[in-house]
């Protein structure tokens, strides 16, 4: 039960408070069908002895109406109960999963490469639901069938004690097996929850990369896998069902003997005369009653193992802390020049970067070129502080660039990528991404990135995209990019092979067009295209995470050898 306190405590408990009239009226609920339980029970006394042994016509006639109104506390009750617990539950539960989003959302970036977006996806949906199940469900239900055991087991000791010593020796033989049950069940929980994630993982990975599947004919490929992983799940999940269910033929068990022993030592009094039929069948049905809430709430105790599984995986993530944080709140108004002096990067055991400097300044491009893995991308990660230096310092304007707050840092830097990323939303809201909807810029950079045509002839800037912008091309996709990237006026524009899904009459344009836009700020550009970096100012050549050469590309075809043998395998158009 440590782990459940815990649980409740940090994800449970802290919203409690704005909701203590819906829970005063789940407990007066509880209670209600509690005492109507109970009093069902008593009333079988007085049928039998009242109306069917004495005869007695006034007690036929008002016993109904009592019976009637027992049904009716115990229906209510139970109405109320479940109701407002569902909605506190309800209602928490979706705070949690708001929060949880939100606390993902401020990790770094490594956060997100250590864990698949399936797993993610899962955590927040099927980890916080069973979480919902106990706050809306479970706990509710274990302090209705509570209250009502409590309440048979007074009229089990109040129709006969020694009755009740008989049915009741056999409760604490049970509870030693039902705790290892529990142990077993929390284990296969969590294991059914790891193959949950990795389900719905494997089905991201097919889903985003359908068009992949299908260019290779790897249908069946990836339905064996997917069918593996679920074969598995299905094993773990009928080992859950094996354990949890031996709960409930050890309760039959043990209560049948319990009975056993009230039937032969309550027959030989009602035979002696010492107990009239009417207390012993009223005893027989509040003993039988009392079994099936110990049984529930043994079913729910197993239950509670599998939220206690989801439970410390969600609380596993809300112990997660960002290392990039905002040292100060200082915006950064201007910038003039980026500066690199002896910055060193790993990732884990491997060294990215290693003393890299150079200097670049309002107005200049900077082209970055080198093999996969000299370290471009991780020069471009540090600038936008996805992670940090390992050594040096990145500065703007002479100031380390952690001194600045992080959302005025990325407020300032706009970055494009190969990979497009492309929303189920409009194309203005796409270029605008983030930001208040400016339908003049959204046009206005639509034209820098040269395509207000195409949007044009798709209906303009409030056409709706699919998923992925199904319906574009992949150029189509990238100007849309560079257009998003344009529209928050960035002090620091940096391309990674921005321009590699366009044909030559589209690049040639926008490269007009960056002529024009990277006058004043300061351009960073990656690209494998000759035409791409050729009038780039500097052009700085990266080996094993080191800048080998620097210069413009005229002085280094004379004195790079790293750089002429790049150039021969640059693609000019």
């Amino acid at each position: 039960m440590k782990e459940i306190k815990i649980i409740l405590k940090r994800l449970v408990i802290p919203y409690f408070k704005g909701y203590l009239p819906y829970f005063l009226l789940a407990i007066l609920g509880m209670v209600l069908s509690a005492v109507g339980a109970s009093a069902s029970a008593y009333l079988v006394k007085p049928v039998l002895d009242k109306i069917f042994i004495e005869k007695n016509v006034e007690m036929l006639y008002l016993l109904p109406y009592a019976i009637i109104l027992v049904y009716a506390m115990k229906g209510g009750g139970k109405y109320i109960q479940v109701y407002f617990s569902a909605l506190i539950g309800q209602d928490i539960i979706r705070k949690v999963r708001n929060r949880l989003l939100e606390k993902m959302l401020q990790l770094d970036i490594s956060f997100f490469h250590r864990f698949r977006a399936g797993e993610l996806i899962s955590r927040n949906v099927n980890d916080v639901e069973r979480i919902r199940a106990v706050v809306s469900t479970m706990i509710p239900e274990i302090g209705r069938q509570t209250l009502t055991a409590v309440g048979l087991l007074a009229v089990v000791i109040y129709m006969s004690p020694k009755l009740s010593f008989f049915a009741l020796i056999v409760l604490p033989l049970i509870i030693f097996p039902l705790s290892l049950i529990a142990k077993k069940l929390k284990k296969l929980s969590h294991s059914s929850q790891e193959k949950t994630s990795d389900i719905t993982s494997r089905l991201s990975e097919i889903f985003s990369n359908i068009e992949l599947i299908k260019a290779h004919h790897a249908e069946k490929f990836e339905y064996d896998k997917f069918a593996k992983e679920n074969y598995e799940f299905f094993k773990i999940n009928m080992r859950s069902v094996k354990t949890s269910e031996l709960s409930g033929p050890l309760m039959e068990v043990m209560g049948a003997i319990g009975v056993v022993a009230v039937i032969m030592t309550g027959g030989m009094e009602v035979i002696d005369g010492t107990m009239s039929v009417g207390s012993f069948f009223a005893f027989l049905t509040a003993l039988f009653m009392l079994y099936t809430p110990i049984k529930r709430l043994s079913y729910l105790y197993n239950s509670l193992q599998d939220a206690v599984a989801a439970g410390e995986r969600i609380l596993h993530i809300f112990d997660q802390e960002p290392k990039i944080v905002s040292v100060e709140n200082r915006n950064i108004e201007a910038v003039t020049r980026l500066t690199f002096e002896e910055v060193t990067l790993k990732y884990g055991e491997k060294q990215a970067l290693n003393g890299i400097n150079f200097s670049i300044d309002k107005g200049e491009r900077l082209a970055l070129v080198g093999d996969s893995g000299g370290g471009k991308s991780s020069i471009v990660n540090l600038i936008m502080r996805f992670y940090d230096p390992n050594s040096g310092e990145i500065l703007l304007d002479g100031q380390n660039i952690n001194t600045f707050s992080l959302e005025s840092l990325r407020n300032s830097i706009s970055i494009v990528t190969q990979r497009v990323y492309i929303f189920n939303d409009t194309i203005a809201a796409n270029v605008a991404y983030g930001k208040a909807i400016d339908e003049t810029k959204v046009i206005t950079c639509l034209k820098q990135a040269n395509a207000y045509e195409f949007v044009e002839e798709l209906g303009g800037i409030h056409t709706k995209l699919n998923e992925h912008g199904a319906n574009l091309s992949g150029g189509q996709r990238q100007r849309i990019a560079i257009a998003r990237a344009l529209y928050v006026d960035p002090k620091i524009l940096i391309f990674d092979e921005a321009t590699s899904a366009l044909d030559s009459k589209s690049e040639k344009k926008i490269t007009e067009a960056l002529e024009e836009i990277t006058k004043e700020r300061i351009t960073i550009i990656i690209a494998h295209r000759l035409s791409t970096i050729r009038n780039a100012d500097k052009i700085a050549v990266l080996k094993h995470g080191k800048v080998i050469c620097i210069d413009k590309e005229a002085s280094l075809l004379n004195t790079c050898n790293e750089y002429k043998r790049l150039a021969g395998t640059f693609v000019d158009e």
